[in-house]
């Protein structure tokens, strides 16, 4: 993609995001043919969320952009295809063009999500993302919420609500395990392990992770999901498991509770369908 802006806003990222739209859709309802309400609303909270990304992604080039002319010089802003002054421009369309397209959904839960959403992204970038804890839980809120947000467009969020916990606190555990990995080489960050040191950074993360696992039955023991989702989500609970005792190893950890992440999607996925 040769247009500097469509770059900016990394499509892909986007399309991977508003997917979550009509799975958190087919896990409540199934396979059935959605109405034509429901339709609409996940056709809107799909270009909700790829707006909001896109913004994200502008959004983190123009604050990264002295950083990007030494590790990224391809990208618009370091590379001259786009001024500073453009690309904050553009973020600032898009962040408005996510909370104004979250108007015609139902009121008024969505709505809040996007505005707290906006918010918290502006402040992750402009003073939480060298703050340690505050920036992890940040990235962690904006993983999380996704799935909440998806649930209120059709005014059904308990479920949702359990995803969005185990994403919260898995996307936690990840973060700290990246911020453990790269912590000889954040010379500028106050990242959590380097404010509390790794031992207790790695017990946090732990934590985080541990109450991810515990938390996941809950679907099924309140027969919102079929025993589907139980045996799968087993799967992933092992996985989230196994990422705590090769924590010695911060890169392979962060993949296996991605894979854990991806593997509970598919248990609410399938616990819903079947």
């Amino acid at each position: 993609m040769n247009n500097p802006y469509v770059r900016m806003a990394r499509p892909l990222n986007c399309i991977l995001a508003s997917v979550s739209i009509p799975i958190i859709m087919v896990t409540l309802y199934g396979l059935e043919s959605p109405s034509p309400e429901r339709a609409l609303f996940t056709i809107l909270g799909m270009l909700v969320v790829s707006s909001f990304t896109a913004a994200g992604n502008t959004l983190n080039d123009y604050f990264d952009r002295d950083g990007d002319k030494i590790n990224h010089p391809e990208r618009p802003i370091p590379a001259g295809d786009v001024t500073p002054e453009n690309a904050l421009r553009f973020a600032t369309i898009l962040f408005v063009l996510s909370i104004a397209l979250a108007l015609f959904l139902p009121w008024f839960l969505p709505q809040l999500i996007v505005i707290v959403s906006v918010v918290i992204m502006i402040s992750y970038e402009l003073k939480l993302k060298g703050e340690g804890l505050p920036g992890n839980a940040s990235i962690s809120w904006l993983t999380g919420s996704l799935f909440v947000f998806a649930g209120a467009i059709y005014g059904n969020i308990e479920v949702p609500l359990v995803l969005g916990a185990l994403a919260f606190l898995a996307t936690m555990g990840r973060e700290i395990a990246k911020d453990i990995q790269d912590i000889k080489g954040d010379f500028q960050r106050k990242t959590f392990p380097k404010r509390v040191g790794i031992k207790t950074a790695k017990i946090f993360a732990a934590g985080t992770i541990i109450a991810a696992v515990v938390i996941s039955p809950y679907p099924y023991i309140q027969g919102l999901l079929s025993i589907y989702y139980l045996i799968i989500v087993v799967i992933a609970d092992i996985i989230f498991i196994y990422s705590l005792l090769i924590f010695k190893e911060p890169k392979r950890t962060q993949n296996f509770i991605k894979l854990g992440m991806v593997v509970s999607l598919l248990a609410f996925l399938f616990g819903g369908i079947l």
